[in-house]
C-alpha cells in the first residue's frame, strides 16, 4: 500500500513509518524537520511541511490509499494542535479525493469500559481532569474527523509506554478494553496499521490495551 503518515517525528508516528516499511508498504513521511526523522529506508519518501496550507499538502496525500495521524499535543501547553492541524489535513484529502484516514486519540475521549473497575474509574476521572485541555482538543478532533466525508478511524490508548512491539494487545471497536492501562506506542502504531484495511473500524472510535 501507499501510506502517507502525518507526525512522523512522535513516538506513534516514527513507529508507523518503521513498521509500514518492514512491512513492504510505501510511505510518504511529513514531517516539519527532517532532520528528527531517524527511520530510513528505500520505500520512504520525506515531505518537509508545517501544516498550514492544505494546498502544499496535496502533492504528499495524492494517491496514497491511507493517511494515518499521529498528530497531537505533546503537553498541555500544545492543546489545540491536534484538532487544527487535523483540520488542514482533511482539506487536502478531500482536494486529492482521498478517503482513509486514522489518527491517535486517547482513552479517556471515548466511553468508559461498561464494567470498569472503581479504581480505574478514579484514575480515569483524575486523568481527565488534569489533561482536560488536551482531551478538549483530541474530542475537537474527533468531531473534525466524524464530520467529514472521511472513511475515519480514531485509536484510542491508554497510557503510552516507550516499549518494542509484540502484537499482543486487546481492541474494542466503540469501546475500552476493560482495566486496559497501558500499551506501548510500537503496539499502537502496529494495530492502526492492522486496521487501515478493516471495514469493521470505519468510522469508528477502538479503544486499544493490554
Amino acid at each position: 500500500m501507499k501510506l502517507t503518515v502525518f507526525g512522523a517525528t512522535g513516538g506513534i508516528g516514527r513507529e508507523l513509518v518503521r513498521q509500514g516499511l518492514e512491512a513492504g508498504h510505501e510511505v510518504t513521511a511529513v514531517v516539519r524537520d527532517p532532520a528528527r526523522l531517524t527511520v530510513t529506508g528505500a520505500r520512504l519518501e520525506v515531505v518537509r511541511a508545517d501544516l498550514t496550507d492544505p494546498e502544499v499538502l496535496r502533492p504528499a496525500v495524492a494517491g496514497r490509499d491511507a493517511v494515518l495521524s499521529g498528530l497531537g499535543p505533546r503537553a498541555r501547553k500544545d492543546a489545540g494542535i491536534a484538532a487544527r492541524l487535523t483540520r488542514v489535513v482533511l482539506a487536502a484529502m478531500e482536494a486529492e479525493q482521498i478517503r482513509r484516514v486514522l489518527a491517535v486519540s486517547a482513552g479517556p475521549v471515548g466511553p468508559a469500559p461498561v464494567d470498569e473497575g472503581a479504581v480505574d474509574r478514579w484514575m480515569r476521572g483524575l486523568v481527565s481532569a488534569v489533561l482536560k485541555d488536551v482531551y478538549a482538543d483530541l474530542s475537537e478532533m474527533e468531531a473534525e474527523l466524524a464530520a467529514s466525508g472521511t472513511d475515519w478511524t480514531v485509536v484510542r490508548p491508554p497510557r503510552l509506554q516507550d516499549k518494542p512491539v509484540t502484537g499482543v494487545y486487546r481492541v474494542v471497536a466503540g469501546g475500552f478494553p476493560a482495566r486496559g492501562r497501558f500499551i506501548s506506542r510500537a503496539d499502537v502504531a502496529h494495530a492502526m496499521l492492522g486496521m487501515v484495511g478493516d471495514a469493521g473500524v470505519v468510522k469508528q472510535g477502538v479503544g486499544v490495551a493490554y
